[in-house]
């Protein structure tokens, strides 16, 4: 990969705006910060145009909430060809912790992570999801 040099002219408010984006993601200079900024916007625009995009639902759930476990099981078989794995984890006695790695299209993944998401028992879940 070859690195290239350009200059860029920034308003002072601007400027200001991106150096504090640097100091509270403590990236190592500006470069890295617009580096970020351009990487989240692609992302945003392949989800917005239904690409093809990767990620993760993370899960907490109530396993003692009653049929949760086969319900969450039933909508990820629907949606198996999105599905590359799947971690299962106890927190504690009543809490689990569930990651599903994801590749798709973006509308895929996310009516997936709003099934299992709006599933009673949920305590949190979230997706997340990035392009390769």
């Amino acid at each position: 990969m070859q690195i290239r040099r350009f200059g860029v002219s920034l308003e002072d408010d601007l400027l200001k705006k991106l150096d504090k984006l640097v100091g509270v993601h403590k990236f190592p200079n500006r470069s890295q910060a617009i580096r970020f900024l351009i990487r989240k916007n692609l992302v945003e625009e392949a989800c917005e145009k239904n690409k093809e995009v990767s990620g993760a639902i993370i899960l907490i759930y109530d396993h003692h909430r009653r049929e949760l476990v086969n319900k969450s099981l039933d909508i990820q078989h629907d949606f198996s060809h999105s599905i590359l794995s799947t971690q299962h984890v106890h927190l504690d006695h009543n809490n689990c912790l569930e990651i599903i790695a994801l590749k798709g299209k973006a509308k895929n993944l996310k009516e997936l992570s709003d099934k299992l998401i709006a599933l009673k028992g949920v305590k949190h879940g979230k997706l997340v999801i990035s392009t390769t």
